[in-house]
């Protein structure tokens, strides 16, 4: 099975993502949604960490240039951003979101050179917004961002265009799409069911 499809499957097991296609839940930004994704669950799940760290593993020897050091996104990428960077036995920085209040103020902390390579890890894309500001903190920082990988993405249209506004490359284990095809062949949901649902992804 495509590792995306199974990594999906393991998200909806777990309940690391729930969708509702009659009852939607309530963003924090407000949005009205039929899916709700909260993938620190998968912490706790030590098969299905270690399959994520296997599928960044993959992507990054897709890579044309590897990275110097792995930069978790705080607070949800940061475990995966640590036990990735320990099996590739690079060193690890995260990315705050604002300066600490005190002490030196740091907002990146950890190591990071002038000049070196740095790929940014985070648990879930929706706008990627949050992602983006580590990736500007980076730079700001002296890295060369090489990108961004994260566990899953809603697919949003407007993530897409700002990842592109910013010459950033996203890329996901896994996501919306996928999920939906799981769902679907699993019978959880009914045809009509996929179609709304792309169409409410589709409209945002």
């Amino acid at each position: 099975m495509v590792l995306s499809y199974e990594l999906a499957r393991d998200l909806l097991d777990i309940k690391a993502v729930q969708v509702n296609p009659s009852d939607y839940f309530t963003w924090t930004s407000g949005i009205k949604s039929p899916i709700y994704c909260d993938n620190r669950l998968t912490m706790s799940h030590p098969q299905i960490r270690r399959k994520i760290t296997k599928a960044f593993m993959e992507m990054i020897d897709r890579m044309p240039v590897k990275p110097d050091v792995i930069a978790g996104c705080a607070t949800a990428g940061i475990p995966h951003a640590a036990w990735l960077a320990d099996k590739m036995d690079l060193p690890m920085v995260y990315v705050r979101s604002k300066p600490k209040g005190h002490g030196k103020g740091n907002q990146i902390e950890g190591a990071c050179t002038n000049g070196a390579k740095v790929l940014v890890i985070e648990d879930l894309i929706s706008t990627g917004g949050s992602s983006l500001e580590t990736a500007r903190v980076l730079q700001e920082q002296g890295a060369e961002v090489l990108g961004v990988h994260a566990i899953f993405s809603y697919g949003l249209n407007k993530s897409a265009q700002l990842f592109e506004k910013e010459n950033i490359c996203l890329e996901t284990i896994t996501g919306y799409d996928e999920l939906l095809d799981v769902m679907e062949a699993d019978n959880r949901l009914t045809k009509s069911e996929h179609e709304q649902l792309i169409n409410w992804r589709n409209d945002l």
